[in-house]
């Protein structure tokens, strides 16, 4: 791997599609700030759509403003030709589209992997060239055993499993939060069908039908575009307004159809909300059925409508079932016992 590989400082180049706000994004971001903190040369490369916007971002520093004091180099380059990319011990691919030029990097770049966090061949691209990027022979580090096993099964490709885990600086229980006027059940607003809206609504449509004190919360970045049966929604909050949010409502539903991982549920755990959700996937490393959330068959929308009156109908069982899932995602799962599993990876340690 080079001056690395048996100790001391590391140089890792993060190939990121973008450094908008998104939750892939921000374990992207959080990794490579983390390994940064513990005294390697971390850049992150960055596409612009125009060289002369490469250009002034370099020159202004612009990085991802919304994680103040961002300790990584951003390195916004014209595109993935092996000349923009930096020299370095490690090079990782962090979405379908930088795969390939990792792949195609040089050897100066470094040792080679690919950070998965969903199977992207479902709904981020054409499923023939994102699978092909599957097959390429790279080490590959996925979020949750649900991928480990798509990897495995469908492309002979071993992956070692890394679960993101929750910010526990961010998303932890806010005193005063939660009040007792009605029993609010937070869903998150997004356009993408497979993200489940229309599922959730209905699910949440038959439980009021029997208990209208329930209300609907939801959560986005844009507010609808058509009027939606929320009777709360909070635009675009900030990163640190998130968890009041999360605390004010005793149920997060999560009516995904599929999921890396899903991130949003574990952050209301830790924030003591009980889950109820589809069985999607990603899900499967924190919610365990009974124990630490109610599960439904994935796209089964009556059966998610059960489980959510159930949650609704059985204080002892929601707070059972929170106090456990908070328990869980804090405990199970830790950002430094992480980075120090990654920081192994890079290294080729294990």
């Amino acid at each position: 791997m080079g001056r690395g590989k048996g100790g001391g400082t590391v140089r890792i180049t993060f190939l990121a599609p973008h450094i908008r706000i998104a939750g892939g994004v921000r374990a992207i971001l959080t990794y490579a700030d983390r390994l940064a903190g513990r005294g390697h040369d971390v850049t992150v490369a960055v596409p612009a759509k125009r060289p002369w916007r490469a250009w002034w971002r370099n020159l202004r520093r612009q990085g991802p403003g919304w994680m103040p004091g961002f300790r990584p180099r951003v390195r916004w380059i014209s595109g993935w030709a092996p000349a923009t990319l930096p020299d370095g011990d490690a090079i990782v691919a962090t979405a379908w589209q930088t795969a390939q030029p990792v792949a195609g990097a040089p050897p100066r770049c470094g040792s080679k992997l690919y950070f998965i966090q969903h199977y992207e061949s479902l709904y981020h691209g054409d499923p023939g060239r994102v699978d092909a990027t599957y097959a390429l022979r790279l080490r590959k580090v996925v979020i949750s055993t649900w991928l480990a096993g798509i990897m495995g099964d469908k492309f002979g490709s071993p992956a070692e499993v890394l679960v993101t885990p929750v910010d526990r600086a961010l998303f932890h229980p806010v005193e005063g939060a939660r009040s007792s006027d009605a029993l609010r059940v937070l869903m998150l607003h997004h356009d993408h069908p497979w993200k489940g809206m229309r599922e959730g609504l209905e699910a949440v449509a038959a439980v009021k039908a029997r208990h209208p004190e329930v209300q609907l919360v939801s959560f986005g970045v844009k507010r609808p575009r058509e009027a939606l049966p929320y009777d709360e929604f909070h635009e675009n909050l900030p990163q640190g307004r998130l968890a009041w949010l999360y605390s004010r409502c005793p149920i997060y539903l999560c009516p995904s159809w599929d999921e890396g991982l899903g991130m949003p549920p574990m952050e209301a755990m830790a924030c003591g909300a009980a889950l109820v959700t589809f069985d999607n996937g990603g899900c499967r490393d924190y919610a365990l059925d009974g124990e630490t959330a109610l599960v439904a068959p994935r796209r089964d929308v009556a059966a998610l409508a059960r489980a959510l009156e159930r949650m609704v109908d059985d204080a002892t069982l929601r707070e059972r079932l929170a106090r456990q899932g908070q328990a869980f995602v804090t405990s199970r799962f830790d950002w430094d016992r992480a980075t120090a599993r990654l920081e192994e990876i890079i290294r080729g340690v294990g």
